[in-house]
């Protein structure tokens, strides 16, 4: 008895001392302490500031040089070069793409791009339906003749001659305020038409957009031509020019749109870019 008496006791002080072991805490080792989270490094900043907001400028890529497709098939010609300094200038990230001629206003009015900048002249029309920007170029009305032609001077050097001009256009309605008794008016269905007949010698004088008419006098078949007389700035008949279509309601855009083409005439960007297309000012 006494025996199985101390066995007990014995294993009853084993039995305190293995519960003593598991209830002390132990002691964490320092290599397994939590490890501390990194942190990444930094993306290197720019130095360009991001743009405020994107936009999509649309034009006809018909009209060469104020808008065209180059050979990437990419819009290009002085508009596009006008509107890529504007974007600058309003730090905005701009995309380019070019649209059938019917389909420009009225995927600005859906909102599939957000400023056209497509020649387009300002009309009591457009000025009803958008809110145009200021004007950003002007191309006056114009006489071309053949080289040597006795009319370098005031139109009236034109009195009694034969004239050329398109049929119901503005340059029409401005030969027919001016001309209706004094010459003999001839009517072309397009530019083309009355220049072949000034190539040929049918008329002594083809009156039409100043830029157009140059354009054809540096091609290898208007050779025999040049501009003669003064330009012809009739704002109530020709229009006051070309302006950029914008949305009636993205008032804020077109006030930043004017204010960028305004710096860029103050400082001479715009002198520089017309240089570039053109021997003379279409501002």
């Amino acid at each position: 008895m006494r025996r199985l008496l101390l066995a007990c006791l014995a294993l009853a002080v084993l039995a305190g001392g293995a519960l003593a072991q598991t209830s002390k805490p132990s002691k964490q080792p320092a290599s397994a302490a939590k490890p501390v989270p990194q942190t990444k490094a930094a993306a290197p900043k720019s130095p360009f500031p991001p743009p405020a907001f994107k936009l999509t400028v649309a034009t006809w890529g018909s009209y060469p040089p104020f808008n065209y497709l180059d050979r990437k098939g990419l819009p290009a010609g002085f508009e596009m070069d006008l509107a890529q300094e504007i974007c600058q200038r309003i730090k905005a990230e701009c995309e380019f793409v070019a649209a059938k001629w019917d389909d420009l206003i009225p995927g600005l009015i859906d909102k599939k791009f957000d400023i056209v900048m497509a020649s387009l002249e300002v009309t009591p029309e457009r000025r009803r339906r958008l809110g145009m920007s200021r004007r950003y170029y002007l191309s006056p009305g114009a006489f071309i003749a053949a080289k040597g032609a006795p009319f370098d001077g005031p139109p009236s050097l034109l009195r009694n001659k034969r004239i050329g001009v398109q049929k119901d256009s503005t340059h029409a309605d401005w030969i027919d305020k001016s001309f209706r008794r004094s010459a003999q008016i001839k009517r072309y269905a397009t530019v083309a038409d009355e220049l072949q007949a000034l190539a040929k010698g049918e008329v002594d004088a083809v009156f039409g957009d100043k830029a157009q008419l140059w354009l054809w006098s540096q091609k290898p078949e208007g050779q025999c031509c040049e501009l003669v007389g003064q330009d012809i700035k009739d704002t109530q008949t020709l229009g006051i020019g070309v302006a950029a279509g914008i949305r009636r309601e993205d008032v804020k855009l077109r006030e930043a749109f004017n204010k960028a083409l305004g710096e860029m005439i103050a400082d001479g960007t715009y002198k520089k870019l017309d240089a570039k297309y053109f021997p003379f000012s279409l501002n």
